[in-house]
């Protein structure tokens, strides 16, 4: 098994970015808002937690080799 040690900098930088994604995705589910501000900020926070970890993810298992 390999294993890896995560800065804890970097692990709560994951830890936000997935609370984003998972948020984005829990309002395009939700139904309290309207229609056109839930998928606005469904989206949009679905949108900036992708593209804020795949960066993270790539420098992470980069910096390794």
């Amino acid at each position: 098994m390999i294993k890896k040690e995560v800065p804890l900098p970097m692990l709560a930088l994951v830890a936000a970015t997935r609370v984003m994604l998972g948020a984005g995705a829990a309002l395009l589910l939700v139904e309290k808002m309207n229609d056109e501000q839930r998928r606005a900020v469904g989206w949009a926070l679905l949108g900036v937690g992708i593209l804020t970890t795949v960066p993270l993810a790539g420098y992470y298992f980069a910096k390794e080799k």
